[in-house]
């Protein structure tokens, strides 16, 4: 089995379903050692996104809210928006995979482990979804993820941009959303939801290390300082630090963020 032209025909693969079932049969022959890692080979630039035939893409402002998670409308508006997260996820981590050659085998162990993952949480999104007579697809989406793929074509700014930054706002931005649905009336589904954002905020940790672990990686092999990502950050988002966050602290630490870094990003002293 070719693994980057195996990769290349997943990501490009527009049915959900059907990219989860070659991914499931590429990933058995990769952990079977039956993967040939070919001498050489240039990845491709994508030019849309692999849900671009299932999903309608809009502006991010345009996303249909999901204020009143009481009503069916704004649970399927909440479980659609993050089951589009963990399906741009999916693709995220298949492309850190493909489109960065000559690295440790740790490094492709990672980040196809990062897909299977994925591929569970947008699964157990999906159900819901199902459960609530909608499907993925049913409501409009950005190509935000996307586009930060396309963007950042060195391994050093891919670590920094999609675990380190936009993975890691999650850690931040499920507990947020967590606190609302405790306020809520309780009911079956939101009990559902809770469980399924638990599941999906534990194992987003171990996401964001990974990419801590491959983001210092890529500095020590660029000779520079971890400090660079802030540099980084602000090149791709000027105003991703500019107020204080509800920073998740101890999931943050986990994760491999210094204390310097967090205090830094609350603008005062918090570790």
């Amino acid at each position: 089995m070719n693994f980057y032209k195996e990769l290349e025909l997943i990501l490009q693969t527009k049915s959900p379903k059907e990219k989860i079932r070659r991914f499931n049969d590429f990933y058995a022959h990769y952990k079977a050692g039956n993967a040939v890692f070919e001498t050489e080979y240039k990845a491709k630039k994508f030019s849309e996104p692999s849900y671009s035939v299932t999903c309608k893409t809009v502006l991010p402002q345009d996303v249909p809210k999901r204020t009143n998670l009481t009503t069916k409308e704004g649970q399927v508006n909440l479980l659609h928006a993050i089951a589009h997260i963990e399906y741009s996820a999916i693709d995220l981590a298949l492309d850190g995979a493909y489109r960065f050659t000559n690295m440790p085998k740790k490094y492709y162990d990672d980040w196809l482990e990062v897909a299977d993952d994925e591929i569970r949480h947008f699964l157990l999104l999906e159900e819901l979804l199902h459960e609530l007579g909608s499907k993925y697809g049913d409501v409009e989406v950005h190509n935000a993820l996307f586009e930060a793929s396309q963007r950042t074509q060195t391994l050093l700014e891919r670590m920094a941009v999609v675990p380190r930054y936009l993975e890691a706002n999650g850690l931040d931005a499920t507990p947020m959303i967590l606190q609302k649905i405790q306020r809520m009336p309780k009911n079956t589904m939101l009990e559902k939801i809770t469980h399924a954002l638990h599941v999906i905020l534990d194992e987003e940790v171990s996401h964001v290390k990974k990419g801590d672990v491959w983001f210092e990686y890529a500095c020590e092999k660029e000779g520079v300082n971890k400090d660079v990502y802030f540099e980084i950050i602000d090149k791709y988002y000027p105003q991703g630090f500019l107020r204080p966050k509800n920073l998740n602290l101890e999931a943050r630490k986990a994760a491999g963020f210094t204390c310097n870094e967090l205090n830094i990003m609350a603008k005062k002293e918090v570790c």
